[in-house]
């Protein structure tokens, strides 16, 4: 039914009205303010949430100083949401006007949820920076040093901004580098993906690749409101950042915009034209200094000789020259060799008197007649060492018999002593041992658990003996025992204490 009609109806409602069922009228009422309001735009903050339900949709209500209305957002657009809903945030959601019939309430079905005012982006934003601050991915002993002169220079942002141009221009004039750019979208929805995809995919580059690459990363945006610069806080980028291999150079924004990824980058420029002055030296500069160190280093190189020079010719002055360094050894070598010669003439002689020396001795004494003389000595003593080891061998053999004969005869005394001993011991053990008391006609007494009786009134007690001879033993019952219930009731008896035998 149409909206005026239901409200003329509803207004006019004689008793004669048509009949409506609860669900119609829900009905037409859900299709009324559906029509009435549409989307809309509400600015509220969020009371309630307590995170997704079970089914994966999220329930809260937004409210402001005089009143309240549901919200919920349902499991897709929840997945899609940029920010995500957090108690006591102001928002302004977008959305349409519902009811929900089974509790008689209207409620608005967010598709689109954003901070409200720049006060709701930064506080979402410091909430953001603390968080993945206490994650280390801020820490200065994370940073790398920037390469003093890049081989290539990687460069994400938007290929046509303004930009991509001041980068260029800017390293033409300083360094003339290789540049690859990665264009992405720097604004809007999914440009924070773009941009750390671009991120990881400079790092996943290899080395020695079809394409280089880049030494340095330069992540660069213009300026622009909060909301403008926000993909640049998105956790995604600032994570990609940090987990960058190469280098990178953060210059989002103007020098007063400060985002997330600054402070996950190595360095931090004030503006894109400020980045590329940190990428890449002033060549003109560079060359200068090189040719100021080549100055340095050729002037120096020539004092260096110079001062060379000077000392070698000084140390020639003192050098003496080579005749004069040979003239003493060349005279000492005349002198040894003037009196070498008298003394091998002499040592000559020498060994020829003590040859002749020994040749007489050898005529007077000839080596024959001396192995003759050996002969005779050696054939008269040829039998006595014989002799004399036969003698040795006697006496020690008869040394060795008395030493026998007296070993048995101390072996026969210890043998009978210990016999003797064993035998007295053997007596004492007998005439201890109780079975000896009961062969000469004793009996031992004992009760039924094998303890000996030595009294009349434990026998009687026990009742049931056994009596042990010296040929065995014979059970035996007390007369006139008492009954074992009457002696129970009396308790345990007293240990009997057996006596000697040879009381």
């Amino acid at each position: 039914m149409p909206a005026p009609l239901l409200s003329a109806a509803l207004s006019s409602a004689p008793a004669t009205a048509a009949e409506w069922s609860v669900t119609d009228l829900a009905a037409a009422l859900k299709r009324t303010l559906e029509e009435a309001f549409g989307h809309v735009r509400l600015r509220g903050e969020i009371s309630g949430y307590r995170g997704p339900h079970g089914s994966g949709h999220a329930y809260f209500s937004l409210k402001d100083g005089g009143a309240k209305i549901d919200a919920v957002i349902w499991k897709g657009t929840l997945a899609r949401l940029r920010h995500r809903p957090k108690e006591g945030l102001e928002v302004v959601a977008t959305g349409r006007i519902t009811t929900f019939p089974g509790k008689s309430a209207y409620q608005i079905v967010i598709d689109v949820l954003e901070p409200a005012g720049e006060g709701a982006w930064m506080a979402l934003l410091e909430e953001r920076r603390r968080q993945l601050a206490a994650e280390g991915l801020f820490d200065s002993a994370r940073k790398r040093p920037l390469p003093y002169l890049p081989r290539v220079v990687g460069v994400v942002t938007s290929p046509t901004g303004a930009v991509i141009r001041d980068i260029l221009h800017r390293l033409e004039d300083r360094f003339p580098r290789p540049v690859l750019v990665w264009p992405v979208r720097v604004q809007g929805e999914g440009s924070a993906e773009e941009v750390a995809a671009a991120i990881r995919g400079f790092n996943a580059l290899p080395p020695d690749g079809p394409i280089p690459r880049p030494d340095v990363l330069i992540v660069a945006r213009g300026g622009g409101s909060i909301e403008d610069l926000w993909s640049f806080n998105e956790e995604i980028v600032v994570r990609a950042a940090a987990e960058s291999a190469i280098p990178l150079i953060a210059a989002v924004g103007h020098e007063t915009d400060v985002t997330l990824i600054d402070h996950a980058a190595d360095r931090r420029a004030p503006t894109p034209t400020g980045a590329a002055e940190m990428a890449v030296p002033v060549r003109l500069d560079l060359l200068a200094d090189l040719d100021g160190l080549a100055r340095r280093h050729a002037g120096a190189l020539a004092r260096l000789i110079d001062r060379r020079r000077s000392d070698l010719r000084g140390l020639a002055r003192v050098i003496p020259s080579p005749d004069a360094l040979l003239a003493v050894k060349r005279q000492r070598l005349d002198l040894a060799e003037a009196r070498l010669r008298p003394a091998l003439a002499e040592g000559a002689r020498a060994a020829q008197r003590r040859l002749a020396r020994v040749l007489q001795g050898l005529t007077r004494h000839p080596p024959a007649l001396r192995l003759a003389r050996a002969r005779e000595r050696l054939a008269a003593i040829d039998h006595r060492p014989r002799h004399a080891l036969e003698r040795v061998v006697a006496v020690r053999a008869e040394r060795l018999a008395g030493m026998a004969l007296r070993l048995h005869a101390a072996i026969a005394r210890d043998d009978e002593r210990r016999r003797g001993r064993f035998a007295r011991i053997l007596a004492l053990f007998d005439s201890l041992n109780y079975r000896a008391v009961l062969s000469r006609g004793y009996a031992l007494v004992l009760d039924a658990e094998g303890r000996p009786v030595a009294q009349a009134e434990a026998a009687r007690a026990a009742g049931r003996l056994t009596v042990e001879f010296a040929d065995g033993k014979v059970a035996a019952t007390v007369e006139g025992a008492a009954p074992r219930r009457a002696a129970a009731k009396r308790g345990p008896a007293a240990p009997a204490r057996q006596g000697s035998l040879f009381e």
